[in-house]
């Protein structure tokens, strides 16, 4: 399996970008929250991400699959190489990463980029307009001047 595929899947799921980071890893996000890391450059894993808490007891048992360095706690595997998953095994596993992720945002941001046509670029939190509260009213009787002394 190569790069090119990983990353072309990944890219196809609703609202997931890319990003280099580390310097050498190529992660994979949805909300901004990561969903998926993989290696540019050989080395000890080939590819990482989120997985359920059952996937991750059963996968973790299984040769060429380890709990994923940082990341074990919140239950991430690491493939060591390309060949540990069949290809079909592995894009269902990612599109689950991708689910677990997604479900886990906040409802304003998963309304944000359900309502949000894919491909469009999304307007940062910090750029848009600031909202001003409502002020509030009282009834006008409430309402008590003062008279000067």
């Amino acid at each position: 399996m190569d790069i090119d595929w990983v990353r072309e899947f990944c890219m196809s799921l609703p609202h997931a970008t890319e990003k280099v980071q580390w310097e050498d890893d190529l992660v994979f996000k949805v909300g901004e929250k990561m969903f998926a890391v993989l290696a540019l450059e050989p080395g000890d894993h080939w590819i990482s991400f989120k997985c359920s808490p059952e996937e991750f007891a059963a996968l973790v048992e299984r040769p060429g699959i380890v709990p994923a360095p940082y990341l074990a706690r919140a239950q991430w595997v690491a493939l060591e190489t390309a060949e540990a998953l069949a290809r079909e095994e592995l894009r269902r596993l990612l599109a689950g990463a991708h689910a677990l992720i997604f479900a886990k945002l906040p409802k304003r941001t998963q309304a944000r980029l359900s309502s949000t046509p894919r491909g469009k670029a999304q307007a940062h939190r910090k750029n848009a307009p600031a909202r001003r509260k409502p002020r509030k009213r009282t009834p006008r009787n409430a309402r008590k001047r003062k008279k000067p002394n």
